[in-house]
Protein backbone atom coordinates (compact mmCIF):
# COMPACT_ATOMS: atom_id res chain seq x y z
CA UNK A 1 0.00 0.00 0.00
CA UNK A 2 2.96 2.52 1.15
CA UNK A 3 4.54 1.70 -2.76
CA UNK A 4 1.82 2.41 -4.31
CA UNK A 5 0.85 5.88 -2.84
CA UNK A 6 4.80 6.50 -3.28
CA UNK A 7 4.02 5.88 -7.07
CA UNK A 8 1.63 7.88 -7.04
CA UNK A 9 3.29 10.60 -6.06
CA UNK A 10 6.07 10.40 -7.82
CA UNK A 11 3.34 10.31 -10.87
CA UNK A 12 2.18 13.50 -9.15
CA UNK A 13 5.38 15.47 -9.55
CA UNK A 14 6.16 14.13 -12.91
CA UNK A 15 2.94 16.16 -14.05
CA UNK A 16 4.15 18.88 -12.44
CA UNK A 17 7.45 19.05 -13.72
CA UNK A 18 6.34 18.12 -16.87
CA UNK A 19 3.73 21.30 -17.45
CA UNK A 20 7.20 23.37 -15.73
CA UNK A 21 9.19 22.07 -18.45
CA UNK A 22 6.30 23.11 -21.41
CA UNK A 23 5.72 26.36 -19.86
CA UNK A 24 9.54 27.27 -19.88
CA UNK A 25 9.71 26.39 -23.72
CA UNK A 26 7.16 28.29 -24.36
CA UNK A 27 6.97 31.57 -22.20
CA UNK A 28 10.23 31.87 -21.17
CA UNK A 29 13.04 33.72 -24.23
CA UNK A 30 15.81 31.86 -25.54
CA UNK A 31 19.03 31.83 -23.15
CA UNK A 32 20.43 30.09 -19.92
CA UNK A 33 17.47 29.75 -17.86
CA UNK A 34 15.58 27.71 -20.61
CA UNK A 35 18.21 25.93 -21.10
CA UNK A 36 18.38 24.74 -17.43
CA UNK A 37 14.97 24.26 -17.19
CA UNK A 38 14.79 22.16 -20.32
CA UNK A 39 18.14 20.33 -19.64
CA UNK A 40 17.36 19.38 -15.39
CA UNK A 41 13.76 18.90 -16.18
CA UNK A 42 14.31 16.61 -18.99
CA UNK A 43 16.78 14.40 -16.60
CA UNK A 44 14.03 14.95 -13.67
CA UNK A 45 11.70 13.16 -15.89
CA UNK A 46 13.99 10.41 -16.90
CA UNK A 47 14.77 9.78 -13.34
CA UNK A 48 11.31 9.31 -12.71
CA UNK A 49 10.65 6.91 -15.23
CA UNK A 50 14.02 4.72 -13.92
CA UNK A 51 12.33 5.39 -10.38
CA UNK A 52 8.87 3.77 -11.55
CA UNK A 53 10.34 0.94 -13.54
CA UNK A 54 12.81 -0.21 -10.63
CA UNK A 55 10.56 -0.10 -7.85
CA UNK A 56 7.97 -2.76 -9.87
CA UNK A 57 11.86 -4.67 -10.16
CA UNK A 58 11.92 -4.69 -6.06
CA UNK A 59 8.67 -5.68 -5.75
CA UNK A 60 8.90 -8.59 -8.25
CA UNK A 61 10.76 -11.87 -8.32
CA UNK A 62 11.91 -14.05 -10.90
CA UNK A 63 11.68 -13.20 -15.05
CA UNK A 64 8.96 -10.55 -14.14
CA UNK A 65 11.81 -8.91 -12.05
CA UNK A 66 14.34 -9.37 -14.78
CA UNK A 67 11.69 -7.49 -16.98
CA UNK A 68 11.58 -4.19 -14.96
CA UNK A 69 14.96 -3.82 -14.27
CA UNK A 70 16.37 -4.01 -17.73
CA UNK A 71 13.65 -1.36 -18.66
CA UNK A 72 15.34 0.41 -15.56
CA UNK A 73 18.68 -0.33 -16.98
CA UNK A 74 17.79 1.15 -20.20
CA UNK A 75 16.55 4.27 -18.19
CA UNK A 76 19.72 4.92 -16.50
CA UNK A 77 21.93 4.73 -20.00
CA UNK A 78 19.58 7.32 -21.08
CA UNK A 79 19.74 9.51 -18.18
CA UNK A 80 23.89 9.11 -18.64
CA UNK A 81 23.70 10.51 -22.28
CA UNK A 82 20.94 13.00 -21.11
CA UNK A 83 24.33 13.89 -17.65
CA UNK A 84 26.16 14.26 -20.89
CA UNK A 85 24.31 16.26 -23.01
CA UNK A 86 23.85 19.13 -19.98
CA UNK A 87 27.26 18.95 -19.33
CA UNK A 88 27.74 20.56 -22.45
CA UNK A 89 25.03 22.90 -22.47
CA UNK A 90 25.46 23.83 -19.13
CA UNK A 91 29.27 23.73 -18.33
CA UNK A 92 31.14 23.51 -21.21
CA UNK A 93 28.33 26.01 -22.95
CA UNK A 94 29.16 24.75 -26.01
CA UNK A 95 27.38 22.32 -28.87
CA UNK A 96 27.67 19.02 -28.25
CA UNK A 97 29.71 17.36 -31.24
CA UNK A 98 27.58 15.42 -34.03
CA UNK A 99 29.88 12.12 -33.11
CA UNK A 100 30.61 11.36 -29.59
CA UNK A 101 31.05 8.75 -27.53
CA UNK A 102 28.54 9.25 -25.61
CA UNK A 103 25.74 8.57 -28.22
CA UNK A 104 26.21 4.71 -27.63
CA UNK A 105 24.31 5.51 -24.38
CA UNK A 106 21.61 6.73 -26.20
CA UNK A 107 21.59 4.14 -28.98
CA UNK A 108 21.94 0.99 -26.13
CA UNK A 109 19.38 2.67 -24.11
CA UNK A 110 16.91 1.02 -26.24
CA UNK A 111 18.77 -2.72 -26.14
CA UNK A 112 17.84 -4.14 -22.51
CA UNK A 113 14.33 -2.24 -22.86
CA UNK A 114 13.82 -5.11 -25.94
CA UNK A 115 16.01 -7.87 -23.79
CA UNK A 116 13.25 -7.07 -20.97
CA UNK A 117 10.38 -7.29 -23.71
CA UNK A 118 11.91 -10.76 -25.27
CA UNK A 119 11.97 -12.47 -22.06
CA UNK A 120 8.05 -12.21 -22.71
CA UNK A 121 7.13 -11.18 -18.77
CA UNK A 122 3.40 -12.22 -18.87
CA UNK A 123 4.47 -15.52 -18.84
CA UNK A 124 6.17 -17.81 -16.89
CA UNK A 125 7.88 -20.11 -18.95
CA UNK A 126 8.86 -24.13 -17.97
CA UNK A 127 12.46 -24.02 -15.54
CA UNK A 128 13.80 -25.84 -18.77
CA UNK A 129 12.63 -23.61 -21.82
CA UNK A 130 13.85 -20.00 -19.35
CA UNK A 131 17.54 -21.82 -18.68
CA UNK A 132 17.87 -22.08 -23.05
CA UNK A 133 15.73 -18.97 -23.66
CA UNK A 134 18.38 -16.81 -21.56
CA UNK A 135 21.40 -17.75 -24.19
CA UNK A 136 19.14 -16.99 -27.06
CA UNK A 137 18.15 -13.66 -25.82
CA UNK A 138 22.60 -13.02 -25.07
CA UNK A 139 22.88 -13.57 -28.64
CA UNK A 140 20.34 -11.53 -29.65
CA UNK A 141 21.41 -8.54 -26.95
CA UNK A 142 25.06 -9.52 -28.39
CA UNK A 143 24.25 -9.18 -32.02
CA UNK A 144 21.80 -5.89 -31.69
CA UNK A 145 25.54 -4.76 -29.91
CA UNK A 146 27.43 -5.75 -32.92
CA UNK A 147 25.00 -3.60 -35.56
CA UNK A 148 25.71 -0.75 -33.99
CA UNK A 149 29.38 -1.44 -34.14
CA UNK A 150 29.78 -2.36 -37.15
CA UNK A 151 27.44 0.13 -38.84
CA UNK A 152 28.12 3.19 -36.51
CA UNK A 153 31.20 3.22 -34.86
CA UNK A 154 32.92 2.24 -38.22
CA UNK A 155 32.00 5.75 -39.22
CA UNK A 156 32.93 7.39 -36.11
CA UNK A 157 36.88 6.05 -35.64
CA UNK A 158 38.41 4.15 -38.45
CA UNK A 159 36.77 6.31 -41.19
CA UNK A 160 35.41 9.29 -39.33
CA UNK A 161 32.20 10.94 -41.72
CA UNK A 162 29.43 12.80 -40.31
CA UNK A 163 26.71 11.93 -42.90
CA UNK A 164 27.15 8.38 -42.72
CA UNK A 165 27.43 8.24 -39.17
CA UNK A 166 24.34 10.61 -38.38
CA UNK A 167 22.09 8.34 -41.44
CA UNK A 168 23.30 5.20 -39.83
CA UNK A 169 22.75 5.93 -36.31
CA UNK A 170 19.44 7.71 -36.86
CA UNK A 171 18.15 4.33 -39.15
CA UNK A 172 19.61 2.36 -36.36
CA UNK A 173 17.54 3.95 -33.35
CA UNK A 174 14.42 4.24 -36.10
CA UNK A 175 14.38 0.76 -36.31
CA UNK A 176 15.15 0.08 -32.53
CA UNK A 177 11.85 2.08 -31.90
CA UNK A 178 10.02 0.22 -34.37
CA UNK A 179 11.01 -2.87 -32.72
CA UNK A 180 9.62 -1.50 -29.02
CA UNK A 181 6.62 -0.63 -30.47
CA UNK A 182 6.45 -3.65 -32.52
CA UNK A 183 6.99 -6.09 -29.81
CA UNK A 184 4.65 -4.26 -27.56
CA UNK A 185 1.77 -4.60 -30.05
CA UNK A 186 2.00 -8.24 -30.64
CA UNK A 187 1.94 -9.07 -27.31
CA UNK A 188 -1.08 -6.53 -26.30
CA UNK A 189 -2.70 -8.86 -29.01
CA UNK A 190 -2.07 -12.16 -27.27
CA UNK A 191 -2.53 -11.58 -23.60
CA UNK A 192 -5.32 -10.33 -21.71
CA UNK A 193 -6.91 -8.28 -18.56
CA UNK A 194 -4.01 -5.87 -17.02
CA UNK A 195 -1.60 -7.09 -18.84
CA UNK A 196 -3.03 -6.29 -22.51
CA UNK A 197 -3.93 -2.85 -20.78
CA UNK A 198 0.11 -2.61 -19.70
CA UNK A 199 1.17 -3.48 -23.47
CA UNK A 200 -1.65 -1.05 -24.57
CA UNK A 201 -0.05 1.60 -22.61
CA UNK A 202 3.59 0.50 -23.22
CA UNK A 203 2.80 0.53 -27.14
CA UNK A 204 1.37 4.16 -26.79
CA UNK A 205 4.11 5.56 -25.24
CA UNK A 206 7.13 3.74 -27.38
CA UNK A 207 4.90 5.10 -30.74
CA UNK A 208 5.07 8.67 -28.88
CA UNK A 209 8.38 8.44 -27.77
CA UNK A 210 9.64 7.15 -31.29
CA UNK A 211 8.03 9.75 -33.14
CA UNK A 212 8.79 12.97 -31.00
CA UNK A 213 12.37 11.46 -31.07
CA UNK A 214 12.37 11.79 -35.20
CA UNK A 215 11.04 15.21 -34.84
CA UNK A 216 14.56 16.73 -32.98
CA UNK A 217 16.04 14.65 -35.10
CA UNK A 218 15.07 16.55 -38.11
CA UNK A 219 15.40 19.90 -36.37
CA UNK A 220 18.66 18.81 -35.60
CA UNK A 221 19.17 18.33 -39.00
CA UNK A 222 17.84 21.36 -40.74
CA UNK A 223 19.74 23.13 -37.50
CA UNK A 224 16.65 25.02 -35.74
CA UNK A 225 16.69 23.04 -32.88
CA UNK A 226 18.35 24.29 -29.50
CA UNK A 227 17.67 23.09 -25.87
CA UNK A 228 14.85 24.68 -24.40
CA UNK A 229 12.54 24.77 -28.12
CA UNK A 230 9.24 23.49 -28.46
CA UNK A 231 10.70 20.38 -30.06
CA UNK A 232 11.90 19.53 -26.02
CA UNK A 233 7.87 19.29 -25.45
CA UNK A 234 6.87 16.44 -26.75
CA UNK A 235 10.12 14.50 -26.09
CA UNK A 236 10.14 15.22 -22.39
CA UNK A 237 6.57 14.47 -22.21
CA UNK A 238 6.85 11.26 -23.87
CA UNK A 239 9.26 10.41 -20.57
CA UNK A 240 6.03 11.08 -18.24
CA UNK A 241 4.19 9.05 -20.02
CA UNK A 242 6.46 6.16 -19.74
CA UNK A 243 6.45 7.05 -15.97
CA UNK A 244 2.87 6.76 -15.92
CA UNK A 245 3.13 2.92 -18.14
CA UNK A 246 5.40 2.02 -15.39
CA UNK A 247 2.68 2.48 -12.43
CA UNK A 248 0.01 0.86 -14.39
CA UNK A 249 2.23 -2.32 -14.41
CA UNK A 250 2.51 -2.21 -10.37
CA UNK A 251 1.38 -5.61 -9.00
CA UNK A 252 1.84 -7.18 -12.33
CA UNK A 253 1.74 -11.16 -12.44
CA UNK A 254 3.05 -13.88 -14.51
CA UNK A 255 0.95 -16.45 -15.49
CA UNK A 256 2.66 -20.30 -16.40
CA UNK A 257 3.37 -20.57 -19.89
CA UNK A 258 0.57 -22.92 -21.67
CA UNK A 259 2.20 -25.75 -23.85
CA UNK A 260 0.78 -24.45 -27.11
CA UNK A 261 2.87 -21.26 -26.31
CA UNK A 262 5.80 -23.03 -25.88
CA UNK A 263 7.08 -22.48 -29.43
CA UNK A 264 7.47 -19.02 -28.40
CA UNK A 265 10.62 -20.10 -27.48
CA UNK A 266 11.89 -22.03 -30.79
CA UNK A 267 10.89 -18.95 -32.68
CA UNK A 268 13.18 -16.80 -30.26
CA UNK A 269 16.30 -19.82 -30.52
CA UNK A 270 15.13 -19.65 -34.74
CA UNK A 271 15.55 -15.63 -34.44
CA UNK A 272 18.95 -15.98 -32.35
CA UNK A 273 20.58 -18.54 -35.10
CA UNK A 274 19.41 -16.04 -37.87
CA UNK A 275 21.65 -13.52 -36.35
CA UNK A 276 24.79 -15.74 -35.91
CA UNK A 277 24.15 -16.58 -39.93
CA UNK A 278 23.97 -12.98 -40.55
CA UNK A 279 27.58 -12.03 -39.32
CA UNK A 280 30.14 -14.06 -42.11
CA UNK A 281 27.19 -12.92 -44.88
CA UNK A 282 28.08 -9.12 -43.12
CA UNK A 283 31.62 -9.73 -43.01
CA UNK A 284 31.97 -10.95 -46.43
CA UNK A 285 29.86 -8.01 -48.21
CA UNK A 286 32.36 -5.56 -46.33
CA UNK A 287 35.49 -8.11 -47.86
CA UNK A 288 34.18 -7.24 -51.48
CA UNK A 289 32.15 -3.94 -51.02
CA UNK A 290 34.34 -1.60 -53.11
CA UNK A 291 32.93 1.25 -52.05
CA UNK A 292 33.71 1.11 -48.67
CA UNK A 293 36.88 2.90 -47.41
CA UNK A 294 39.80 0.05 -46.48
CA UNK A 295 40.16 0.92 -43.08
CA UNK A 296 36.02 0.01 -42.27
CA UNK A 297 36.21 -3.11 -43.87
CA UNK A 298 38.53 -3.55 -42.41
CA UNK A 299 37.19 -2.59 -38.92
CA UNK A 300 34.29 -4.78 -39.84
CA UNK A 301 36.04 -7.90 -40.49
CA UNK A 302 37.53 -7.39 -37.40
CA UNK A 303 34.63 -7.06 -35.23
CA UNK A 304 32.39 -9.85 -37.02
CA UNK A 305 35.28 -12.18 -36.27
CA UNK A 306 35.50 -11.01 -32.37
CA UNK A 307 31.32 -10.85 -32.17
CA UNK A 308 31.53 -14.77 -33.92
CA UNK A 309 33.84 -16.01 -31.43
CA UNK A 310 31.66 -14.54 -28.65
CA UNK A 311 28.52 -16.00 -30.06
CA UNK A 312 30.23 -19.58 -30.43
CA UNK A 313 30.97 -19.52 -26.90
CA UNK A 314 27.33 -18.90 -26.27
CA UNK A 315 26.04 -21.10 -28.31
CA UNK A 316 28.59 -24.12 -26.68
CA UNK A 317 27.28 -23.20 -23.59
CA UNK A 318 23.55 -23.67 -24.87
CA UNK A 319 24.80 -26.93 -26.57
CA UNK A 320 25.94 -28.33 -23.22
CA UNK A 321 23.15 -27.52 -21.43
CA UNK A 322 20.70 -29.37 -24.34
CA UNK A 323 22.90 -32.39 -23.18
CA UNK A 324 22.07 -31.60 -19.77
CA UNK A 325 18.38 -31.27 -20.97
CA UNK A 326 18.31 -34.31 -22.68
CA UNK A 327 19.54 -36.71 -20.06
CA UNK A 328 17.58 -35.03 -17.62
CA UNK A 329 14.56 -36.09 -19.94
CA UNK A 330 16.30 -39.26 -20.53
CA UNK A 331 16.15 -39.98 -16.96
CA UNK A 332 12.59 -38.79 -16.35
CA UNK A 333 10.96 -40.34 -19.45
CA UNK A 334 12.84 -43.83 -18.60
CA UNK A 335 11.79 -43.20 -15.00
CA UNK A 336 7.96 -43.19 -15.66
CA UNK A 337 8.58 -46.15 -18.22
CA UNK A 338 9.37 -48.14 -14.96
CA UNK A 339 7.07 -46.68 -12.67
CA UNK A 340 3.15 -47.70 -11.96
CA UNK A 341 1.97 -43.95 -12.05
CA UNK A 342 -1.18 -45.15 -9.91
CA UNK A 343 1.01 -46.02 -7.04
CA UNK A 344 4.15 -45.35 -7.36
CA UNK A 345 5.43 -48.25 -7.69
CA UNK A 346 7.76 -50.30 -9.98
CA UNK A 347 5.83 -52.08 -13.28
CA UNK A 348 6.32 -55.20 -14.85
CA UNK A 349 8.58 -53.22 -17.15
CA UNK A 350 10.96 -52.32 -14.35
CA UNK A 351 11.27 -55.88 -13.30
CA UNK A 352 11.64 -57.16 -16.68
CA UNK A 353 14.96 -55.40 -16.80
CA UNK A 354 16.51 -55.83 -13.47
CA UNK A 355 15.36 -59.77 -13.07
CA UNK A 356 18.03 -61.02 -14.93
CA UNK A 357 20.98 -58.91 -12.63
CA UNK A 358 18.94 -60.41 -9.35
CA UNK A 359 19.06 -64.29 -10.77
CA UNK A 360 22.49 -63.73 -11.72
CA UNK A 361 23.62 -62.35 -8.29
CA UNK A 362 21.79 -65.85 -6.51
CA UNK A 363 23.34 -68.34 -9.06
CA UNK A 364 26.61 -66.67 -8.29
CA UNK A 365 25.78 -66.78 -4.54
CA UNK A 366 25.03 -70.28 -4.62
CA UNK A 367 27.91 -71.76 -6.83
CA UNK A 368 30.14 -69.41 -4.51
CA UNK A 369 28.53 -71.07 -1.32
CA UNK A 370 27.59 -67.75 0.13
CA UNK A 371 25.99 -67.54 3.73
CA UNK A 372 23.01 -69.30 3.44
CA UNK A 373 20.78 -66.54 5.06
CA UNK A 374 21.69 -63.88 1.91
CA UNK A 375 21.61 -65.75 -0.92
CA UNK A 376 18.33 -66.87 -2.32
CA UNK A 377 15.43 -64.87 -4.22
CA UNK A 378 12.12 -65.05 -3.25
CA UNK A 379 9.49 -64.36 -5.15
CA UNK A 380 5.51 -63.42 -3.18
CA UNK A 381 2.79 -62.81 -5.32
CA UNK A 382 0.15 -61.16 -4.11
CA UNK A 383 -3.90 -60.39 -4.72
CA UNK A 384 -6.34 -57.81 -2.81
CA UNK A 385 -9.31 -60.43 -1.74
CA UNK A 386 -12.46 -59.28 -2.69
CA UNK A 387 -11.09 -56.52 -4.86
CA UNK A 388 -13.99 -56.36 -7.23
CA UNK A 389 -16.54 -55.78 -4.41
CA UNK A 390 -14.93 -52.61 -3.99
CA UNK A 391 -15.30 -51.08 -7.34
CA UNK A 392 -18.18 -52.29 -7.51
CA UNK A 393 -19.89 -50.57 -4.14
CA UNK A 394 -17.99 -47.10 -3.90
CA UNK A 395 -16.49 -46.66 -7.86
CA UNK A 396 -12.87 -47.07 -9.42
CA UNK A 397 -11.91 -43.67 -7.79
CA UNK A 398 -12.27 -45.24 -4.08
CA UNK A 399 -10.82 -48.86 -5.89
CA UNK A 400 -7.99 -46.31 -6.63
CA UNK A 401 -7.53 -45.06 -3.04
CA UNK A 402 -7.47 -48.84 -1.88
CA UNK A 403 -4.50 -49.97 -4.08
CA UNK A 404 -2.78 -46.80 -3.12
CA UNK A 405 -3.44 -47.20 0.42
CA UNK A 406 -2.36 -50.89 0.27
CA UNK A 407 0.68 -50.05 -1.83
CA UNK A 408 1.61 -48.08 0.98
CA UNK A 409 1.33 -51.05 3.82
CA UNK A 410 3.33 -53.49 1.51
CA UNK A 411 6.14 -51.34 1.27
CA UNK A 412 6.41 -50.17 5.25
CA UNK A 413 6.57 -54.36 4.84
CA UNK A 414 9.58 -55.32 3.16
CA UNK A 415 13.14 -54.45 3.44
CA UNK A 416 14.83 -51.67 1.72
CA UNK A 417 16.70 -54.37 -0.49
CA UNK A 418 13.19 -56.09 -1.28
CA UNK A 419 11.41 -54.92 -4.44
CA UNK A 420 7.83 -54.00 -4.67
CA UNK A 421 5.94 -53.88 -8.01
CA UNK A 422 2.71 -53.61 -9.02
CA UNK A 423 2.16 -56.81 -11.24
CA UNK A 424 -1.46 -55.77 -12.71
CA UNK A 425 -4.80 -54.78 -11.55
CA UNK A 426 -4.96 -55.82 -7.71
CA UNK A 427 -1.79 -57.73 -7.68
CA UNK A 428 1.28 -56.67 -6.33
CA UNK A 429 4.93 -58.83 -6.41
CA UNK A 430 7.86 -58.67 -3.92
CA UNK A 431 10.84 -59.63 -4.91
CA UNK A 432 13.35 -60.10 -1.67
CA UNK A 433 16.41 -60.31 -2.17
CA UNK A 434 19.63 -61.30 -0.61
CA UNK A 435 16.83 -63.68 1.79
CA UNK A 436 16.86 -67.04 3.05
CA UNK A 437 14.14 -69.42 2.15
CA UNK A 438 13.93 -70.65 5.39
CA UNK A 439 12.76 -67.35 6.84
CA UNK A 440 10.45 -66.38 4.15
CA UNK A 441 6.97 -67.47 6.07
CA UNK A 442 8.17 -64.21 8.11
CA UNK A 443 7.52 -61.93 5.64
CA UNK A 444 4.14 -63.53 4.35
CA UNK A 445 2.96 -63.16 8.13
CA UNK A 446 4.34 -59.22 7.97
CA UNK A 447 2.42 -58.58 4.77
CA UNK A 448 -0.53 -60.30 5.77
CA UNK A 449 -0.63 -58.26 9.00
CA UNK A 450 0.16 -54.99 7.69
CA UNK A 451 -3.02 -55.53 4.81
CA UNK A 452 -5.75 -57.37 7.96
CA UNK A 453 -5.01 -55.34 11.04
CA UNK A 454 -6.03 -52.08 10.42
CA UNK A 455 -9.25 -50.85 8.47
CA UNK A 456 -9.32 -48.97 5.28
CA UNK A 457 -10.93 -45.38 5.23
CA UNK A 458 -13.17 -45.45 1.98
CA UNK A 459 -15.90 -43.69 0.59
CA UNK A 460 -16.35 -39.63 0.87
CA UNK A 461 -18.07 -40.60 4.35
CA UNK A 462 -14.82 -42.19 5.65
CA UNK A 463 -15.91 -45.32 6.70
CA UNK A 464 -13.90 -47.91 7.69
CA UNK A 465 -13.82 -51.35 6.07
CA UNK A 466 -11.39 -54.13 6.67
CA UNK A 467 -9.60 -56.10 3.96
CA UNK A 468 -7.08 -58.97 3.42
CA UNK A 469 -4.97 -60.56 0.91
CA UNK A 470 -3.68 -64.02 -0.37
CA UNK A 471 -0.12 -64.62 -1.20
CA UNK A 472 1.65 -67.35 -2.82
CA UNK A 473 5.47 -67.56 -2.73
CA UNK A 474 8.45 -69.69 -4.49
CA UNK A 475 12.31 -69.41 -3.66
CA UNK A 476 14.56 -69.71 -6.52
CA UNK A 477 16.82 -71.29 -7.13
CA UNK A 478 14.11 -73.83 -6.63
CA UNK A 479 16.51 -76.81 -6.37
CA UNK A 480 19.40 -75.42 -4.50
CA UNK A 481 21.93 -78.14 -5.29
CA UNK A 482 21.62 -77.72 -8.84
CA UNK A 483 20.83 -73.81 -9.45
CA UNK A 484 20.40 -73.60 -12.83
CA UNK A 485 17.90 -76.52 -13.28
CA UNK A 486 14.68 -74.33 -12.83
CA UNK A 487 14.34 -71.03 -14.60
CA UNK A 488 13.34 -67.99 -12.59
CA UNK A 489 10.13 -67.81 -14.58
CA UNK A 490 8.88 -71.25 -13.79
CA UNK A 491 9.36 -70.34 -10.34
CA UNK A 492 7.27 -66.96 -10.75
CA UNK A 493 4.65 -70.30 -12.13
CA UNK A 494 4.96 -71.69 -9.12
CA UNK A 495 4.75 -68.76 -6.75
CA UNK A 496 1.25 -67.84 -8.53
CA UNK A 497 0.24 -71.74 -8.38
CA UNK A 498 0.46 -71.00 -4.73
CA UNK A 499 -1.35 -67.62 -5.18
CA UNK A 500 -4.22 -69.89 -6.89
CA UNK A 501 -4.37 -72.55 -3.27
CA UNK A 502 -4.44 -69.41 -1.17
CA UNK A 503 -7.67 -68.34 -2.67
CA UNK A 504 -8.67 -71.58 -2.83
CA UNK A 505 -8.15 -72.08 0.58
CA UNK A 506 -10.42 -69.46 1.60
CA UNK A 507 -8.27 -65.99 1.14
CA UNK A 508 -6.42 -64.17 4.00
CA UNK A 509 -3.15 -66.48 3.72
CA UNK A 510 0.02 -67.62 2.56
CA UNK A 511 0.97 -70.52 0.66
CA UNK A 512 4.52 -71.12 0.18
CA UNK A 513 6.05 -73.77 -2.45
CA UNK A 514 8.77 -75.83 -1.77
CA UNK A 515 10.62 -79.07 -3.68
CA UNK A 516 9.06 -82.57 -2.69
CA UNK A 517 10.67 -84.19 -0.42
CA UNK A 518 8.80 -87.59 -1.21
CA UNK A 519 7.53 -89.66 -3.88
CA UNK A 520 3.96 -88.04 -2.83
CA UNK A 521 4.41 -84.13 -3.15
CA UNK A 522 1.16 -82.27 -2.55
CA UNK A 523 1.13 -81.11 -6.02
CA UNK A 524 2.96 -81.04 -9.51
CA UNK A 525 3.57 -78.70 -11.86
CA UNK A 526 3.77 -79.00 -15.22
CA UNK A 527 6.70 -78.04 -17.56
CA UNK A 528 7.21 -77.49 -21.09
CA UNK A 529 9.38 -80.08 -22.54
CA UNK A 530 10.88 -81.43 -19.26
CA UNK A 531 9.12 -83.73 -16.39
CA UNK A 532 6.62 -82.40 -14.14
CA UNK A 533 7.71 -80.73 -10.52
CA UNK A 534 6.56 -82.10 -7.69
CA UNK A 535 5.64 -79.24 -4.71
CA UNK A 536 4.80 -79.64 -1.10
CA UNK A 537 3.22 -76.50 0.77
CA UNK A 538 3.30 -74.74 3.10
CA UNK A 539 0.42 -72.46 4.62
CA UNK A 540 0.64 -69.36 6.86
CA UNK A 541 -2.98 -68.05 8.03
CA UNK A 542 -3.33 -64.51 8.28
CA UNK A 543 -5.38 -62.99 11.18
CA UNK A 544 -8.68 -62.55 11.48
CA UNK A 545 -10.60 -60.22 10.42
CA UNK A 546 -13.34 -58.33 11.18
CA UNK A 547 -16.78 -57.57 9.57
Amino acid sequence: MQGRISLKILLWATAVMTVVLASSCLILPRGFAQTVISDIGGAVLMLAALVAFAANGLASKGRLRWFWMLQASGWLLWLADQFVWTIYDLVLKRQMPVMLPADALLFLAGAPMIAGFLLRPHREPAESSARLGVLDFLLLLLWWFYLYVSFVVSWQYPSPNDPIYSRNFDLLSDVQGVIISGIALMFWRRSSGRWKRFYGFFFCAAVFNAVAFVVINKALERGVYYTGSWYDIPYCTSFSVYAAVAVSGQDLVSTPASASEESYSSWLANLAMLAVLSLPIIALVSIVDSRLPREVSKFRVVVSLATMLLMASLLFIKHLRLNQELRRTNLVLQEASLTDPLTGLRNRRYFSATIEADVGQALRSHADSHDAHTRDLVFYLIDADNFKEVNDQYGHDVGDMLLIELSRRLSSSIRHSDVLVRWGGEEFLIVSRYTDRREAEFLAQRVLSAVADTPFTVGPAGECMRRTCSIGWAAFPWFPEDPSAVSYEEVLTIADRGLNRAKQAGRNCAFGMLPARSNSPAATVARPHASPLGVDMFAVSGPRSGA
